[in-house]
């Protein structure tokens, strides 16, 4: 190329700074240079493609739109074309050679407000990462010096009858822009990048396609490798719903998570007002783990005009949504920073008060009309509804209509109820929502509280899980009904409800020397198990139990053990034993010590009630001395029944 009518100029200082960074590769995600500059020339044939729908007409309007990536390996050489617009030679360096003033000073100020106080894993400073600036500031193109040590940018305009003009850098201080003999491009734009020695890889195809599937594989116009079309899969999201089939929304949910399982239910949402975007959300069909902590585990990628700005974007759906996954494209996001931070975040603050509202609709119509369906959705995701409780109070109640438990009323462990139907079913008069908390079906029926709630035929919920009490049972009233623990009623409580008719034989009132007397073994029962309890009492909440441990201080066991797991406090709780007189058991025992109040077996069976009693609890003090006495007492039970029986 003839150096003759070569024009070079100086870049401006507050570019040279921007270019100083890039080239001295202080960011990941060098790959991001690929990004912006496959949407500048998606932006170049979207102007093309307006001029030509209002009736202009452009040189070789034959040529499809599309943008070509050529590369060169042995010469470590890319090639990025378009058919666009294209540019003349003042477009060039305006467009190439200035950075608003505003914008670089804006870009500057950010990246070091991103790495101040940043500390990489070997302790020094982390570096930027490019994904979540470059682009918002200007200065895309600018990127591309992080992987190239010179291109050359050449243009021919797509109206008017201008040639071929090339602009040129390094990127080190200085630009050159004039006109070239070179045929090509027919019209558009040709940018040819010479990729420095540490940057080998993006002359590798497979690696530029990963690139181009990961950041801009929704771009609206072909894009090609060496001649074959990478971005095959459609932006379905911008699709009308009514043309888009349930198998294609399957096929895009496995291409896009990599879940070889069909997703449960998909959302596609199209909105224009307060914010224009679109969306298309998928339930997974399978459980999703509430790993709040984990910043790459939720959220939804978020695009701009089909081309990726942020993969995982924690701004667009709240936690308690996070088993959503899916993509959110608008064009109402600012991505320049001469507006306020504030904007942006005011518009993916109304998208998601959008989606949340959307996808609650979604479930609501979801668990009215197919509740099989629902219930697995509850089988996979209830932790996530459960847990918007305490972060959701605006959409509280619908929160809570979502709620689904297993009960004493349902058939089996894999029924359950919402709290909706629960109320119909109470008993007339009844105004509360009574619990209990146990790891399972068989240890909350025959949990020694539940006596009293059976015998009156008061259903109870069952909480499979520590995190139902903490949420639930901090909650106010719902429809002026009151959440309350089984394990805190009081006589009072249920007075108002009579016992069913009930056929289990009833124990002879004591007598009252019987009654003094049974206040001796209360005492005996306090001194063999000394420490293990604070006290021992006769229990007037206890029907078919022989005992239970009960706490004093207002919480339930099972918030107890909550709370102690949270402090990793491995210690045993100290609590009262109460102990039901009526009990077959409690009567025996107390034959037994009129007889003699010092039997050892006495002393056996008072630790045996209460190991029983612990176990209940959830809670083993010494599982070899429980093991070895209940072995004892089990072969002198033996050796009575084979005495007796005379066998």
């Amino acid at each position: 190329m003839s150096e003759e009518g070569k024009k070079t100029c100086e870049f401006r200082a507050e570019v040279r700074k921007v270019l100083q960074i890039l080239t001295n590769s202080l960011y990941t995600n060098k790959e991001i240079f690929l990004r912006e500059l496959i949407s500048n020339a998606s932006d170049a044939l979207d102007k093309l493609r307006f001029r030509q729908n209002s009736g202009e007409t452009p040189i070789e309007s034959d040529l499809p739109l599309e943008i070509r990536i050529t590369l060169d390996k042995d010469a470590r050489q890319l090639t990025i074309s378009d058919t666009g617009i294209g540019m003349t030679e003042q477009e060039l360096g305006d467009n190439l050679g200035i950075i608003a003033r505003s914008g670089s000073e804006q870009f500057l100020a950010q990246l070091a407000e991103q790495s101040a106080g940043s500390e990489g894993e070997d302790g020094g400073k982390k570096a930027a990462d490019a994904s979540q600036i470059i682009g918002h500031f200007g200065v895309g193109f600018y990127s591309v010096f992080m992987i190239a040590s010179r291109v050359e940018v050449y243009s021919r305009p797509a109206f008017g009858d201008g040639g071929v003009f090339v602009w040129e850098s390094d990127g080190l201080g200085t630009y050159t822009v004039s006109s070239t003999a070179e045929s090509e491009p027919v019209r558009g734009t040709k940018i040819v990048i010479h990729l420095k020695d540490d940057a080998e890889e993006y002359a590798e195809k497979y690696r530029i396609e990963g690139v181009i599937r990961k950041h801009s594989g929704f771009v609206p116009f072909p894009v090609y490798v060496d001649g074959e079309k990478v971005n095959t899969q459609p932006a379905l999201w911008r699709e009308p719903k009514s043309q888009v089939t349930p198998e294609q929304y399957k096929e895009f949910y496995k291409s896009f998570t990599y879940d070889q399982k069909e997703p449960m239910d998909w959302l596609h949402i199209n909105v224009d007002l307060p914010v224009q975007f679109q969306a298309l959300l998928f339930i997974p069909d399978e459980k999703q783990d509430l790993r709040l902590r984990e910043e790459e585990y939720w959220g939804l990628d978020l695009y701009s005009n089909r081309v990726l700005i942020q993969h995982k974007n924690k701004d667009l759906i709240p936690v308690h949504l996070g088993f959503l996954k899916g993509i959110v494209d608008t064009d109402d996001l600012p991505l320049n920073i001469s507006r306020e931070t504030l904007q942006e975040n005011r518009v993916l603050r109304k998208i998601s008060q959008t989606i949340v509202k959307q996808t609650l609709s979604h479930l609501e119509k979801m668990a009215a009309d197919d509740p099989e369906k629902y219930t697995r959705f509850w089988d996979n995701h209830g932790t996530f509804i459960k847990f918007g409780l305490q972060q959701d109070y605006l959409n509280r109640e619908r929160l809570i209509s979502l709620l689904r438990f297993n009960s004493s009323a349902m058939e089996d462990e894999k029924a359950v109820t919402s709290l909706e139907d629960y109320m119909k079913r109470g008993l007339e008069g009844q105004k509360t929502i009574w619990f209990v908390t146990a790891p399972n079906r068989e240890a909350a029926k025959v949990n020694p509280y539940m006596d009293r709630f059976r015998r009156k035929g008061i259903e109870v919920l069952f909480f499979y899980e520590a995190l139902d009490e903490f949420m639930l049972g901090e909650q106010g009233p719902y429809k002026e009904w009151t959440f309350k623990s089984i394990e805190k009623a009081e006589d009072k409580d249920l007075e108002a409800f009579a016992d069913k008719e009930d056929s289990t034989p009833k124990a002879a009132p004591l007598s009252e020397e019987d009654e003094k007397t049974f206040d001796g073994l209360v005492a005996r029962m306090k001194e063999v198990l000394g420490g293990k309890v604070k006290d021992v009492v006769v229990s007037s909440r206890l029907a078919d139990s022989a005992a239970v441990l009960s706490m004093d201080d207002g919480i339930t066991s099972a918030m107890d053990k909550f709370m102690r797991s949270m402090g990793k406090d491995d210690t045993i709780p100290v609590k009262t034993l109460e102990v039901n007189r009526e009990h077959p058991l409690l009567r025996a025992l107390l034959r037994i010590y009129k007889a003699d109040g010092s039997d050892a077996i006495l002393t056996g069976m008072i630790e045996g009630l209460f190991d029983s009693a612990q176990l209940m609890d959830g809670f083993v003090r010494d599982p070899q001395e429980l093991a070895a006495r209940n072995a004892r007492l089990l072969e002198q039970s033996a050796a009575w029944y084979a005495e007796v029986r005379k066998l």
